[in-house]
């Protein structure tokens, strides 16, 4: 089951992203929720997550399909946030989108592999 709209991909992929992000800062021993949250921001940002997602872009990392999930997602029309830039917010939603169809499509292979590229590990 493979959704076509954008933002829903993004709302699921937010949801992926953070459990996984949380996961690991536990896997690395952090044992204080406010430790915890204060290093997921980050990770979890819509800065973070576009700088991220930037980062893969011109390391080329990214495959076309993925790409093309990618731009869908940063020019579909949305609101926005009132934390963030317009341009900041849609590459986030970018990424959040990228991991929401890879995660509808069950290919958690791809998702670890990003998410290791972006915690570094």
């Amino acid at each position: 089951m493979i959704v076509d709209n954008s933002l829903v991909l993004a709302y699921l992929g937010d949801a992926i992203y953070e459990v996984y992000i949380r996961k690991y800062l536990i896997s690395k021993g952090i044992c204080k929720v406010n430790d915890l949250q204060k290093e997921a921001v980050k990770y979890v940002s819509a800065k973070s997550q576009s700088d991220f997602l930037e980062k893969m872009i011109n390391d080329e990392f990214l495959t076309s399909d993925e790409l093309i999930i990618v731009k869908r997602a940063r020019n579909h029309k949305s609101h926005g946030s009132k934390s963030t830039d317009i341009v900041t917010y849609k590459r986030s939603t970018g990424l959040e989108a990228l991991i929401g169809y890879l995660e509808l499509k069950g290919d958690e292979g791809r998702i670890l592999e990003i998410m290791k590229y972006i915690v570094g590990d």
